[in-house]
């Protein structure tokens, strides 16, 4: 039996993850929540939820306590744009969020899950086939939080024996979860658009390569990496994760197998694109196939053709 609390429950992965642990999982699976972003519908009905803002480091340990917490997943950050336009509030939520997680972990003893990003990288960085072990000197609020994140991580780790443990998520797409103000959103966008039967207007310009994974295997990445053998792990803060790498005509003309009268034109983001050409094009995610079995279940056109039956039904089309 665990007790797991998320923090970020009802935010871009937080609902997704909620639900699936408290389908794999006996005990408290804690849905952390900030006023105003309440748990509606299944996600409140089916479990417990408590007011957690990750800056006010009592009420992180009060949850732990009074639900007996042995591990908690730290979703709370702004996306990449979003950050870039709030760049202290990303800061404040990003590490010192995080730092009252570890806190609390510490005194507790709980294990702590928090995702890094392929935004950890910057324009330093290997572009394709990017290694585990590599350069890491983003340019952006974002991908400053993230590696800082992922260095703070080890450091609780090596010096207070806290079970810390990441991955680093490509850009995530899902029919669940709407967009939210992330650089990937684009390719959560555009099926949107095809399974509504709307032209696309892309903000990431043609030929620009990023790292992407369909929802239900970062889902399962998140749990698989914190029931793997502490044993194996050379890695912990963070591993790469991978599962396809594509730019937008690829994913166009993919949609255009099953929908071809689908269209898109460009409209380039400046925001967008240039935090796009300062991450890698693609992953290596060895390490994570070694040390704890990763493996995607997804490509691009298994993904599509799910997304794509999954809307439709939703929009009735």
């Amino acid at each position: 039996m665990k007790n797991i609390l998320i923090i970020g429950a009802t935010g871009q992965i937080g609902s997704e993850l909620t639900m699936l642990l408290r389908k794999n999982y006996s005990g408290n699976v804690v849905a952390g929540y900030i006023p105003g972003a309440e748990p509606k519908g299944e996600l409140k009905e089916s479990g417990p939820s408590a007011i957690v803002d990750i800056t006010n480091p009592q009420q992180i340990a009060d949850a732990v306590s009074k639900y007996q917490v042995d591990t908690i997943y730290n979703l709370a950050a702004l996306l990449s744009a979003v950050a870039e336009n709030k760049p202290q509030l990303a800061w404040k939520i990003g590490l010192g969020g995080l730092f009252n997680t570890l806190e609390v972990a510490r005194e507790k003893q709980c294990a702590v899950f928090t995702p890094s990003s392929i935004g950890s990288f910057g324009p330093g960085t290997p572009k394709d086939k990017t290694p585990q072990d590599t350069v890491q000197r983003p340019k952006t609020m974002y991908g400053v939080t993230k590696v800082s994140g992922e260095l703070l991580s080890d450091y609780y780790f090596t010096r207070f024996g806290v079970d810390t443990r990441s991955v680093r998520f490509p850009g995530l797409i899902s029919y669940v979860t709407p967009p939210g103000g992330g650089t990937t959103d684009y390719a959560v966008d555009i099926y949107y658009s095809a399974a509504k039967g709307e032209k696309f207007v892309c903000p990431i310009a043609e030929g620009t390569y990023m790292d992407m994974m369909y929802m239900p295997d970062a889902l399962r990445a998140a749990v698989e990496i914190m029931e793997a053998d502490p044993s194996k792990l050379v890695h912990r803060n963070s591993f790469n994760i991978a599962s396809m790498s594509f730019e937008p005509n690829t994913i166009y003309q993919n949609i255009r197998k099953y929908l071809p009268e689908f269209e898109m034109q460009y409209q380039v983001d400046p925001l967008r694109q240039a935090i796009a050409e300062s991450w890698p094009n693609s992953l290596d995610d060895t390490c994570a196939r070694e040390e704890w079995g990763w493996k995607p279940e997804y490509d691009l056109d298994a993904m599509t053709q799910d997304m794509l039956a999954k809307l439709k039904e939703r929009f009735g089309r």
